[in-house]
């Protein structure tokens, strides 16, 4: 039961990253134009935390925009890294540890920020960072709750 689990859990995994992948990288937000990159980089970089969020938000409640479109970008946001939560530990066992799973997270998240922004994939927004560790931090406490039940079931 165990090799079916395992092999079920690397099937979804590879599924995941794949559409991970095409979400983050192949579906470009940024725009292509001749602008050189340092300035592009200036345009679309947000490095105050929750300018976006906050403006989303404010949106949702003044209706000033279509809800589908705040909604869509932050739980999107948080949806998009919710299964790194439970992936990376269920396969990497040093990763059960909050201090060693966030540290991966961050730099991940980071990485992915930075890649979007110099391939003019999207943008580095600090939002996006703050939300996509949300998703992540909340996959891995399912992961715990999951683990613990199991552990308390064979007690």
């Amino acid at each position: 039961m165990k090799i079916i689990i395992r092999f079920f859990m690397g099937i979804s995994f590879l599924i995941y990253l794949l559409l991970l992948t095409v979400l983050l990288f192949f579906m470009s937000r940024g725009f292509w134009s001749d602008m050189p990159l340092i300035e592009y980089m200036k345009q679309s970089s947000n490095l105050i935390p929750f300018k976006t969020i906050n403006g989303y938000l404010l949106a949702i409640s003044n209706e000033s925009m279509n809800l589908i479109i705040p909604i869509k970008n932050l739980a999107g946001n948080v949806a998009a890294f919710l299964p790194m939560g439970i992936f990376l530990p269920y396969f990497i066992k040093r990763l059960n540890r909050l201090k060693s799973f966030t540290i991966t997270m961050t730099v991940m998240i980071l990485s992915v920020e930075i890649i979007q922004l110099v391939t003019r994939r999207g943008s580095l927004d600090i939002d996006d960072f703050i939300l996509n560790m949300i998703g992540a931090l909340i996959g891995y406490g399912f992961w715990k709750v999951m683990i613990d039940r199991k552990t308390r079931k064979m007690v």
